[in-house]
């Protein structure tokens, strides 16, 4: 089942994530999930989901994560440094996002976003730094 405030809340603060399809399942400060459905117009020649689609499902699930971890008074993060590690390739179903939070200071956030797939196989993990703005 999806969240529809937390997909409005992705779709409207990053329209990019509305135009991939990405749909929110849980949103909150302690855990953000979101997924992305395979489809092949996001794949390599391979057939499967591009790193950088990849990539970007897990920059929006984990930048709300850190929005939703901002100390008073911020208004927003913006993406720092973001490293990714790439272990097995997403040919079908959904690719799973799940973002948790690292470190919640009062100039960065860090935060820790896994891909899975649908048998639940671990696809990439980043770690994202994000500035407090």
């Amino acid at each position: 089942m999806t969240d529809d405030e937390g997909t409005q809340l992705f779709h409207r603060t990053m329209p990019f994530s509305e135009r991939l399809g990405i749909e929110v399942l849980t949103h909150g400060p302690d855990l953000v999930r979101s997924r992305l459905a395979w489809a092949e117009s996001l794949c390599t020649l391979g057939g499967v989901l591009h790193g950088g689609v990849l990539m970007a499902l897990a920059d929006s699930t984990g930048a709300v994560c850190a929005f939703l971890n901002l100390p008073e008074g911020a208004k927003g993060t913006s993406t720092l440094e973001s490293k990714t590690n790439f272990l097995r390739g997403v040919r079908s179903g959904y690719a799973l996002a799940s973002s948790r939070p690292l470190h919640t200071g009062r100039r960065v956030v860090v935060v820790e976003t896994e891909i899975h797939d649908d048998a639940g196989k671990l696809a990439a993990k980043v770690i994202q730094t994000q500035a407090v703005l």
